[in-house]
């Protein structure tokens, strides 16, 4: 790595949003949006969208803490709270199709967590049954499972390829043991293999292996031996990722100190290392933290200019409907943002009473649209048009101030109103979209809103 990039890292590794939505969540205003106001916008991207819809289902039981988590999740050994919680997910669903005057067509499906796999085969089974009835299912759809290999069954993966699953994503994070005791994640390279021949021999047609740089005892050596266990498993698409070292908002990450966790150079050092060797396995940069081979359909469509970002991650499919479903779920419209009450039981005792669980939200104004047009631009597409007729004249000048200093130092080209990310800035794109952010343009964010950028 020259010494030229490690100055960049260091200087754009500041606290900076991730932009799974404009505007991030921290700067929406839950004064512009009512329950009905909601409906009738999920109504008019459904009937815009000709009822193509993609589903994000949170399901947030774990039965074990992994430290390192920042996701909304509930500790438990109790699986009683499998069939009541899906029975809740279920009418919610019921309050969404009620809206609807066609029969939707599912495009998407993604079950997040938590652990998915803490539900019984037979419960995912019901839960997804209970989603698709009378709906019909899209001849390319994409449904996808997070998995934890440590509680995953060959039964788990077999009842959800009955029901259209084709995708698997499997939670690595490192495979040093130090490592995993510290972010209480024991898991051993057996376990998680035998989980992806399982989904080989079910035809699951793409593997996804996430993994974390920068996490607490984890070192150049602990990245490289994880690294050569992962090219013996030969996923199709791997997402690494920055850990989030956020310990006022998970207080799980208080059971280690700031001392345990790498200093930015190390990290810097780390993801270089990471991605000099996904290079030499064959996998190709994709927009920010995700790698895939030639043949995934993740490159294909970042190819074609077809890739999309919402808060489910990068994703194939190009839809403006996007509903959520469960505890702390995000549903978009396109024109407006709405999130489910946080925990289970406020969100179970809304769903009981018949009311609709929306506890935050955000209706996006013309200013919002056109900027969120430009950043997803920017970290799917890796360029933008920016016509100054879309901004007022002082914020449209700080833009180009931004986009300058960033061309300056090679991670962006301006060339009239087009914008580019380089091949060296694509490592910044999340400093590079900022640029465009109103919502930070004046404001002192404070070093508490978001994780940092590197």
């Amino acid at each position: 790595m020259s010494a030229d990039l490690i100055t960049l890292l260091k200087k754009y590794d500041i606290p900076t949003p991730r932009y799974t939505s404009y505007p991030t969540v921290p700067f929406w205003n839950f004064n512009t949006l009512t329950v009905e106001d909601w409906k009738q916008s999920v109504i008019q991207t459904y009937e815009a969208e000709r009822g193509e819809i993609c589903l994000y289902i949170h399901l947030p039981f774990c039965e074990e803490l992994c430290t390192f988590c920042a996701c909304n999740k509930r500790i438990t050994k109790n699986h009683g709270v499998e069939t009541p919680y899906l029975e809740s997910v279920l009418k919610e669903w019921n309050m969404y199709f009620s809206l609807f005057k066609s029969k939707p067509t599912i495009r998407e499906i993604h079950l997040g967590g938590g652990t998915p796999t803490f539900f019984s085969p037979e419960n995912l089974v019901n839960l997804i049954n209970g989603i698709t009835l009378n709906c019909n299912i899209a001849d390319d759809h994409e449904f996808s499972v997070e998995v934890h290999p440590n509680f995953t069954t060959k039964a788990h993966l077999e009842a959800l390829k009955s029901v259209g699953f084709n995708r698997i994503s499997l939670g690595v994070q490192d495979f040093d043991p130090e490592v995993q005791f510290i972010i209480n994640r024991i898991q051993t390279f057996e376990k998680t293999k035998q989980v992806m021949d399982w989904a080989r021999e079910l035809d699951y047609f793409s593997l996804n292996i996430d993994l974390i740089y920068g996490l607490p005892k984890q070192t150049l050596s602990s990245i490289q031996n994880t690294f050569d266990r992962v090219k013996e498993l030969r996923p199709d698409r791997i997402a690494f990722y920055s850990y989030a070292h956020v310990p006022w908002k998970s207080k799980g990450q208080r059971r280690y100190t700031d001392d345990d966790v790498p200093k930015a150079a190390e990290k810097i050092a780390m993801y270089s290392l990471g991605n000099e060797l996904l290079t030499e396995m064959g996998f190709v940069t994709i927009g920010m933290d995700h790698f895939a081979l030639p043949t995934d359909k993740l490159l294909l469509a970042y190819n074609k200019g077809e890739m999309h970002r919402n808060f489910m991650g990068y994703t194939t499919t190009n839809h403006k409907l996007v509903i959520g479903l469960g505890a702390s779920s995000i549903s978009d419209t396109w024109t407006a943002f709405a999130q489910n009450e946080k925990t289970v039981e406020d969100y179970q005792s809304k769903i009981d009473a018949g009311e609709w669980p929306v506890i935050n939200g955000h209706l996006l104004n013309k200013q919002d649209l056109v900027i969120r047009k430009h950043i997803l631009n920017l970290m799917c597409n890796d360029e933008t048009v920016i016509d100054p007729i879309d901004f007022e004249e002082a914020f449209y000048n700080h833009i180009i101030s931004k986009l300058q200093s960033y061309a300056s130092d090679g991670l962006a080209e301006i060339e009239g109103n087009n914008i580019r990310v380089t091949k060296k800035g694509k490592l910044f794109v999340r400093n590079i979209s900022s640029s465009i952010d109103e919502y930070l343009y004046g404001n002192q964010t404070g070093v508490n809103m978001f994780s940092k950028a590197i």
